[in-house]
């Protein structure tokens, strides 16, 4: 098992460092790095310079517009963004709508939608949960109807991540309420935001932002020629989309940046006349934090060097990058709030008074990831899998 990097790996980690050294515009750095929202002028800004550079898809096939780099040259460039504190692009357009158009679209689709999602034209967003229908998501009741050469949809979707900014969104739909089996009822959309009959209504979240919503559909008219794959056969889509995983998940580059923000800080709080970092319980939970990173870069690194010599992609074990990762990301999230203390609170300066923005916003980003041990499949989801797929209990 060869966990290290060879000198040709190096050469290109240190090629894609200096490039983002040079071209990572540092207002979008800023805010990355201080945990400030981005908008979608700074998602599409990015994308677009990515675009020139040819690497706002490096994991598409070669004719779509990718970079052709292998499973290890994608990891390099995933953590050396995250230690860069550059901004991922979403997922739902590059990742999720464009490895359903490829699977399942059309050659009129594919040739429409995917050299505008690579470019960065368009805004993806996501229409999954509704009211009553997240983890249970075969429950869903948002209709379509069809009438001629379109389908009609009437309904409500919820939790919809940055669908303020959306140019366009692809749906789960119910198109046969009579189904006995309700997953072979249901469609696969996709839908232009400008259509009339879509309203986007806000959701304030704990942390004070506004980055879910509300999406409501009002008679609203969708083309046929919108519809992936076969009517009442969205479902199939679904799971596809929803088994797109990346070894990435682990977010390693990111969360060795945080920790070592995170050092300092604690370096810089004093508790009991002593910097807070020599705090012995304080020291045991950061050692600890940075042993499971460790530990959760060299289960990464074995999962790369598998799939260098196999060819083939990772199992089910893979779950558990998530699974850590998530939980790595959230320890560090508390142990900044346990390093300031009460400075980490949202509050408002008032008059002559002064108010460290940096340490307001350790709160509310706090809250934030309270969420990542449920996305992309919950963690006693994950657990299951490795339970069941790869420990065989």
């Amino acid at each position: 098992m060869d966990l290290s990097y060879s000198d040709q790996e190096l050469a290109f980690r240190n090629e894609v460092r200096d490039w983002l050294a040079a071209n990572l515009p540092k207002d979008i750095r800023d805010k990355v790095v201080n945990y400030q929202h981005l908008s979608k002028e700074d998602f599409l800004r990015w994308h677009k310079i990515l675009a020139k550079k040819g690497w706002a898809v490096p994991h598409w096939p070669v004719e779509w517009g990718g970079t052709g780099w292998d499973i290890t040259q994608r990891y390099i460039f995933n953590e050396e963004f995250g230690l860069a504190g550059a901004p991922n692009l979403p997922n739902f357009g590059p990742n999720m709508c464009a490895s359903v158009l490829m699977r399942f679209g059309t050659d009129t689709q594919k040739n429409h939608h995917l050299p505008r999602i690579r470019e960065g034209d368009d805004f993806w967003v996501q229409g999954y949960s509704e009211p009553g229908s997240g983890s249970d998501l075969a429950s869903l009741k948002t209709r379509a109807e069809r009438k001629g050469d379109h389908y009609v949809v009437n309904g409500q979707k919820i939790w919809t991540t940055l669908g303020h900014y959306g140019d366009w969104i692809f749906c789960l739909v119910r198109t046969d309420p009579a189904a006995k089996i309700r997953q072979e009822g249901i469609s696969f959309l996709l839908i232009d935001m400008k259509t009339p009959g879509i309203t986007v209504r806000p959701l304030i979240l704990m942390d004070g932002g506004h980055e879910v919503n509300e999406v409501f559909f009002d008679e609203v008219k969708v083309p046929v020629e919108n519809l992936i794959f076969e009517e009442n056969k969205g479902w199939t889509v679904a799971k596809y989309l929803l088994g797109h995983e990346r070894v990435g998940s682990g977010n390693v580059g990111a969360s060795k940046r945080e920790l070592q923000a995170l050092r300092t800080l604690a370096a810089g709080e004093m508790k009991n006349g002593k910097p807070i970092i020599e705090d012995p319980r304080f020291r045991d939970r950061l050692s600890r934090t940075e042993i499971e990173l460790q530990a959760l870069e060299l289960t990464a690194m074995r999962f790369l060097d598998r799939m260098r010599r196999t060819g083939q992609p990772p199992g089910a074990d893979a779950s558990m990058l998530k699974l850590k990762g998530s939980e790595i990301q959230q320890s560090i999230t508390e142990l900044m709030m346990q390093a300031v203390g009460p400075q980490a609170q949202p509050f408002v300066a008032v008059e002559g008074g002064s108010v460290d923005a940096y340490k307001s916003r350790l709160s509310p980003r706090y809250f934030n990831y309270r969420k990542t041990t449920i996305y992309a499949g919950s963690n006693e989801i994950q657990r299951n899998i490795i339970a069941k797929a790869t420990l065989g209990l």
